[in-house]
């Protein structure tokens, strides 16, 4: 008895269409912004797509630093550089929010029962 879905390999194939030339820029000191240039099969610039800007820094917590990454709408890295902050900013208090609902639904599971009603 041979099951042929246990034999065929999982394939395994680049997206030609779908490249990019990474860079990673810094000050050193509060975080990193990656250009995701576009690219062609040859490593030439794909004009006809636009750059992707990803912001990425770190939170400081009691368990550890927390990575925060996420894209910043820029058209060049003197804009995503000038977005930089307001971008995390907005990041990191979305994480903290989603956070603290996490804690009050887990917090909700452990409360008493309801009280019947009179």
């Amino acid at each position: 008895m041979t099951d042929t879905n246990h034999s065929k390999k999982p394939e395994i194939k680049v997206d030609l269409g779908n490249l990019y030339h990474d860079e990673t820029f810094t000050d050193l000191k509060l975080g990193w912004i990656r250009r995701l240039t576009p690219v062609k099969p040859d490593g030439s610039r794909d004009e006809s797509r636009d750059c992707v800007f990803i912001g990425q820094t770190q939170l400081v917590s009691p368990g550890g630093p927390i990575p925060v990454h996420c894209q910043i709408p820029a058209a060049t890295l003197t804009e995503a550089i000038e977005k930089f902050p307001a971008v995390m900013e907005k990041k990191m208090y979305r994480m903290i929010e989603e956070s603290m609902e996490r804690q009050r639904q887990m917090a909700s599971q452990f409360m008493s029962p309801e009280q019947p009603k009179e």
